[in-house]
């Protein structure tokens, strides 16, 4: 059975993630080709290396220590999936909260993890004044499939620090109704 919570600050460090299985092999993702979204070869594999889960730990932590959400799903006790929301809305009139990370561990996708996740998120965010939940979301057609599925179109204003930082990112938003 798939357990749902919220994590704390505290319960936040690398042997939370011992049994998460970060790894995507991607074939084809969505690139700007002459402003019109197009589907190219892009292969490579998407795996976390021990920097990576040290960043993650980090960031983690200070969403839940500035007042964010970071929430879980767990199975037999052993992380398998979670998100996380910032707390400060930003972009205007769109009054965004960024979903800074969802993952679900790869040998538990397709169990509907990801989708639990994204609604918790979106509740949380509404919840906390936000209309509209922004994702700078990985380009692979397969996670974009996810993200189509779930409501998200492109994002009306793109949140710069995103774009520096992920180029290849699509910028997108889901309204909070």
């Amino acid at each position: 059975m798939i357990q749902y919570r919220i994590v704390s600050k505290e319960e936040i460090n690398r042997e939370l993630f011992q049994n998460f299985v970060r790894h995507q092999n991607v074939t084809d993702c969505w690139r700007r080709d002459n402003n019109t979204w197009v589907i190219k070869s892009a292969p490579f594999v998407d795996d976390w290396s021990e920097e990576d889960y040290h960043t993650l730990v980090t960031c983690l932590k200070n969403t839940a220590a500035t007042g964010g959400l970071v929430y879980a799903a767990f199975y037999d006790g052993k992380l398998k999936g979670f998100a996380s929301v910032e707390s400060g809305l930003f972009g205007g009139a769109q009054n965004y909260l960024d979903l800074t990370s969802i993952h679900v561990s790869e040998d538990m996708r397709g169990e509907g993890i990801g989708k639990a996740l994204f609604c918790a998120a979106k509740a949380w965010a509404k919840e906390h004044g936000a209309k509209k939940l922004y994702i700078s979301a990985h380009s692979a057609v397969e996670s974009q499939a996810f993200y189509k599925a779930m409501g998200c179109v492109e994002a009306q204003v793109y949140n710069q620090m995103h774009v520096e930082a992920e180029p290849y990112d699509c910028q997108l938003e889901c309204e909070l109704s």
